[in-house]
């Protein structure tokens, strides 16, 4: 077992064994215990009571963070010539069509964020193969198929994000950067949560919301209390 590092240590104690802790409590906690000299990530880890293998227990879907994710977001823009000006306008790193689907084609991924039309799906369906295992394949539900592409472009680089529960049971996302406010951190994180509460399948049974972390890049989780949830509503 490797040892810990000094700063490693700091946090550790900083963090009282076996207490889970109210969100409140937990957004500026998550300040203290980060030691980064870079501006660490946020991420929130829940673990559903749901089984993702049955297809009436899957959990999916966007969220536009109050605060943002912190994050440059680069956003490809996949589209018809007369739809190029708009998604340009509206902060899209990049915009095309035929170029960027043979780039795809030889291994270019260098993306965050795909947005497309419905009229040119027909193009970029065999491209799954590619985008599919890393999470780049547009799609109607996460809004990135759509006629309005601009405003697709707008909502991402404001903070919009897409998330879905994984074979484990669990949604892992960012939710912001270690150098927002407790307050910022507060904010984005219930809102993802209630969004979560509300996409709870009818067909699942029992516990829904079975554990919390809220953590930053390199600290230590903090586990959250699921009755506090009861805040967040």
């Amino acid at each position: 077992m490797s040892k810990l590092t000094k700063n490693e240590k700091l946090a550790a104690e900083k963090i009282e064994a076996g207490k889970a802790y109210s969100l409140l409590d937990a957004s500026s906690l998550v300040k203290e215990i980060s030691y980064t000299k870079f501006d660490a990530s946020l991420d929130i880890d829940v673990a559903l009571g749901v089984d993702p293998r049955k297809s009436n227990q899957m959990v999916r879907g966007v969220v536009s963070l109050p605060h943002g994710t912190g994050k440059n977001v680069r956003v490809l823009v996949l589209c018809t010539s007369d739809a190029e000006a708009a998604a340009k306008e509206a902060g899209a790193d990049y915009v095309g069509l035929d170029d960027y689907i043979a780039k795809i084609k030889g291994g270019w991924t260098d993306v965050d964020v795909i947005i497309t039309m419905p009229s040119v799906m027909g193009k970029i369906g065999p491209l799954g193969r590619v985008l599919g295992p890393r999470g780049l394949m547009p799609n109607p539900k996460s809004g990135t198929v759509t006629m309005d592409v601009a405003k697709a472009v707008k909502e991402v680089k404001q903070g919009k994000i897409d998330f879905k529960v994984d074979k484990s049971g669990i949604v892992h996302t960012s939710i912001g950067k270690i150098s927002f406010s407790a307050e910022q951190i507060y904010d984005n994180a219930k809102l993802f949560i209630t969004t979560l509460i509300k996409l709870k399948p009818s067909s699942a049974k029992g516990t829904y919301i079975k554990s919390i972390y809220l953590s930053s890049t390199m600290s230590p989780g903090i586990k959250i209390d699921p009755k506090s949830i009861a805040e967040v509503k």
